[in-house]
This record gives structure tokens, sequence and C-alpha cells, in this order.
């Protein structure tokens, strides 16, 4: 039997190793398209601002790590995959043959169509190449443009503002992180930012970038043009999936995935961001883009290419931020449930915040902001389903009981 995975990232790299555990007489091929050894990308922020060194950022620290495991190591970009004798195409003129072949090839940046973008000094900051790029020039006193304040965005935003950058931010939407926060949390968030020193635009696009007097000139439609040494890019992205056109493969909005993390052809599966697998809250199909839900992926994927039979739950949709110094989280529904009740506790003043949704007597999503304490017991909640009828009543009267309820309904 011959394995072969797709992307060099935690879904692929934990792929790679599982299948070399489950299936040891098997040959176990694993392709990385980038130039750089397999490093995690919730870790750059921490080279940006040279917390960790670029080493630090690498998932596997041992040398000849893949060699000493049984595994080929192959740095090449796939661009095209043949069934007819299953083969894959690499951007060197190789094909390697397979057996079965997991997909975990991540996302790229999107690009906005605004002119300007292509000018000296503006990047993204999803791979390590653009971090390098963005680190020799953030620093203290020096003016950034960061477009768009979703998740990554966030994060990146983090660790400019402490570069000791002078710090622009331009989101379309109306709050911050509009993906994972709702009104009173994304404003919440945004005025912590903006007491942090940040300059924090929503309901504003950048027009277009133009130069001017050395810099560049970023407009946005509210009037405004803000002046930048360096512009970083963080608008969205999209499953790395072309090479697979044509192949018969059903994507949506990523590659779609049984419980199995199989695809709608029997001997290819997909793994992390470029998959769209089951949602553990909807029992539907999402793309949760983190990095457990990667790594769970690719280990219960490789599982069943080895022939184990396991199946795979669903996805938590669960993101957790640190936002100069204020946490924020968002768990499953959180945006609640049709016919659901919401339980509220919200003190703006102190940056502090609790949402719980329930369905019925059960938590089915929660928002927290400013606090730590309750994030594995929401986890635990909505996971395991608890019944929490006997507290339902006192929890929306104050949704801060809630480990207290926990305690109390989890009790043995």
């Amino acid at each position: 039997m011959q394995y072969v995975i797709v992307g060099a990232g935690p879904s692929g790299v934990t792929a790679a190793e599982t299948l070399r555990t489950a299936d040891p007489d098997a040959t176990v091929v694993l392709v990385d398209g980038e130039k750089d050894p397999p490093y995690g990308r919730m870790a750059i922020p921490y080279f940006l601002i040279g917390k960790v060194p670029e080493e630090g950022v690498y998932l596997r620290k041992a040398e000849n790590h893949f060699e000493n495991l049984g595994i080929k190591y192959i740095q090449a970009r796939a661009t095209g995959v043949s069934l007819d004798n299953n083969t894959l195409t690499l951007d060197s003129g190789e094909t390697v043959a397979f057996d079965k072949m997991l997909v975990a090839t991540g996302s790229h940046p999107i690009k906005p169509p605004i002119e300007g973008l292509d000018r000296p000094n503006i990047h993204h900051c999803w791979t390590l190449e653009d971090a390098r790029n963005i680190a020799a020039i953030a620093g203290e006193g020096v003016d950034v443009v960061l477009m768009g304040a979703g998740f990554i965005g966030c994060i990146i935003m983090e660790a400019l503002a402490l570069s000791g950058a002078n710090l622009s931010v331009v989101e379309a939407e109306d709050r911050m992180v509009p993906r994972m926060m709702d009104q009173n949390a994304g404003n919440m968030i945004k005025d912590w930012c903006i007491a942090k020193g940040v300059n924090v635009l929503t309901s504003a696009r950048v027009t277009s970038v133009d130069e001017a007097d050395g810099k560049l000139a970023v407009n946005v439609d509210n009037g405004d043009v803000i002046k930048a040494d360096l512009v970083v890019v963080a608008t969205g992205v999209r499953p790395n999936a072309d090479f697979l056109e044509g192949s018969g493969v059903e994507m949506e909005a990523g590659i779609k995935v049984d419980n199995h993390l199989k695809s709608s052809l029997d001997n290819i599966y997909a793994a992390g961001d470029v998959a769209q697998g089951p949602d553990f809250s909807t029992g539907e199909w999402s793309v949760h883009a983190v990095q457990p839900t990667g790594v769970e992926h690719g280990r219960v994927a490789a599982l069943n290419m080895a022939g184990k039979q396991v199946d795979y739950r669903g996805s938590l949709n669960m993101n957790v931020l640190d936002t100069l110094g204020l946490i924020s989280c968002s768990f499953g529904l959180w945006q609640g449930a049709e016919g659901g009740e919401s339980a509220v506790k919200l003190d703006t003043r102190n940056f502090r915040y609790t949402l719980l949704n329930f369905d019925g007597d059960q938590l089915v999503g929660a928002l927290l902001i400013g606090r730590t304490d309750g994030i594995g017991v929401i986890r635990g909640l909505i996971q395991t389903r608890v019944n929490l009828a006997s507290w339902k009543e006192r929890l929306m009267a104050d949704p801060n009981l809630l480990v207290e309820a926990y305690i109390d309904c989890t009790r043995g």
C-alpha cells in the first residue's frame, strides 16, 4: 500500500505520522508545497515579534525527522491528479503513484480586486516567507495599515501592535472578528484596541493604494487617506484545491468529506482547512480552519485510510483569541439556535461579556470576553450535551454561574 499526503501543515504531518504507526509496512509519502520545512501558521505572529526564532515555528524540530520515521518527504507543489492510473503530478515534473491519497493542502490568502495592491511593501501574512518580508519592515514607529480584522487579521494585528508600529486597521464589516463575535463582543474588542493605541475603522473599505511623499497612501471609502510604510492584507482565504480540477472530487466551500474524512471518491480523503467536514453543532458540513480541528482531521483520516474504521463526530466551531491582552472566545452556535433562548451578562466598562445560547435545556453556543475560567467548561457542556434543566433558570438570570452548574450537573 502506498499512501500519499499532499500538504505538510499540522493535518498532513499528523496524518503521515499516524499512518506510519497504523500501517508499519506501507509506503508513506509526504508532499510539501512550501520551500520551508513544515511549520505552524499559528506560530508566525510569535516569530514576527521575536518571541521565537524562525526554527521555533517548525512543527518538528529533530533533524531528519521524517526520514527517521521512514516517511518519504518531497518538497514540490501538486499540479494535477490522474485517477486513471492514480498518480499525482508535481511542479518538479515528477509523478507519484498512490493507492490512497490525503489532501491536506490548506488555503491561500485572497487578494481583493483593489487598485494598487501590487505595489512594493504590500504583503499577506500567511506563509513564513510573508512573515520574513513583514518583519523586515515592521517595528517601532513604522506606519502600518492592516486590511481585515477577522480571526487571522486580529492575530496578526497583535503582533504588529506589539512591534511598536503605528497601526491602523480597516475592516469592511460593522465590527471586529465578525465571523466569531456578535455586535456586543466585536465592538468591545474594537474599544479595547483603540484604548491600546490602535486606530480601528469598521464599516470601512480600502478603495485603492497610491504612493505619495515616499509612502503608501491607503484610500478609504470614508474619505480618509492613511499613510503607510507597510500594508498587510488579511481579507480571507480560499482552499488550495485547484490541482483536483476535473478529478470528480465534490467541492463546495472545500472538499466535502464524510465522517471518515473520505471525499466523494473512495481513495481520496481530505483534512484541515481544505476539508468541508461534519459540523458537530449543525449536523451539516463546514470548514473550521483552526489547528485543533486540522490535527484531529489528520489523525482520523489516516486511521480510516489504514482501514481502522474510526468515526469522526464532527468539529466544534471554537475560537480563542488574545487581542492585546483581552481574551475572547466563541463556541458552537454562538449566534443562537432557532427557537432557542439566550442568557446575557454584559459589563462594557470592565470589558467582560458572557453570552450563553440554549436549545431546550442544552447549551449549544456561547461567547466570552475578558474571562478564561469557563473555556473548558463550555466546551465540555456543548460536546457532551449535558442536560442543564436543574440550572437553566439560574443561568438565564446569571450566566456567570456556569462553572457551578457544570460541577453540579456532571457530578457522578
